[in-house]
C-alpha cells in the first residue's frame, strides 16, 4: 500500500500544468492536418479556426500536441496556445507563450503570443491585437478573464524563459 501511495504522489508531481514542448514536435504526415496548418497563415485566422473547430475542456494533467488537439477537437488553454503558436511559427511568425498565475484562482493560464508589427495574442480562441509589451498582454488577459494576475513567465517557441513579471 505504501508503494502505491508513493507511486501516486510521484506521478502527480510529474504531471502538472505545463505545455507541450514544441521544440521536439515533428509534423505528422496527415494531409488534412497539413492543409489546416498551411491554410491558416495569420494569428487572426488561426484564432477563428480554433473558435470554429475546437471546444474548451479542462485537462488538468494532460498537454496535447497541436496534432492531438486537432484530432480530438477538445483542449484547454495550454493546448490552444500550443496549437496557435505552432501554426503561426510554421508561417514565420515569432511566437511566445505566457503562463500566468492569478491572485484569486488556483489554476494557471497560458496564452499564445505573436509578433506581428506589434504583439497580438490568443486567449483560448479569442484574438487580441495591438500590444507593445508582454506585461500589457498579461494585463489585458486578466481584464478578460476577470482575475488579477500575481506573476507571469514568457517562453519562446523553444520553451526558453524570456521574461518574468511580478
Amino acid at each position: 500500500m505504501k508503494k502505491v501511495i508513493i507511486l501516486i504522489l510521484f506521478t502527480i508531481l510529474l504531471t502538472g500544468c505545463g505545455t507541450f514542448n514544441l521544440d521536439g514536435f515533428v509534423m505528422p504526415d496527415d494531409l488534412e492536418f497539413l492543409m489546416v496548418v498551411q491554410t491558416f497563415d495569420t494569428p487572426e485566422k488561426i484564432a477563428n479556426y480554433m473558435e470554429d473547430n475546437f471546444t474548451y475542456k479542462l485537462f488538468r494533467y494532460a498537454n496535447f500536441s497541436p496534432y492531438n488537439l486537432w484530432k480530438n477537437r477538445e483542449g484547454d488553454c495550454n493546448d490552444f496556445a500550443c496549437f496557435g503558436t505552432f501554426v503561426a511559427n510554421y508561417h514565420g511568425y515569432e511566437t511566445y507563450q505566457i503562463k500566468i498565475w492569478y491572485k484569486d484562482a488556483s489554476l494557471t493560464h497560458r496564452i499564445g503570443v505573436y509578433r506581428e508589427d506589434i504583439y497580438s495574442f490568443t486567449d483560448t480562441v479569442y484574438y487580441y491585437y495591438g500590444f507593445k509589451t508582454f506585461k500589457d498582454i498579461v494585463e489585458e488577459s486578466g481584464y478578460h478573464t476577470g482575475f488579477r494576475w500575481r506573476s507571469y513567465k514568457v517562453y519562446d517557441y523553444e520553451n526558453n524563459l524570456i521574461e518574468e513579471g511580478k
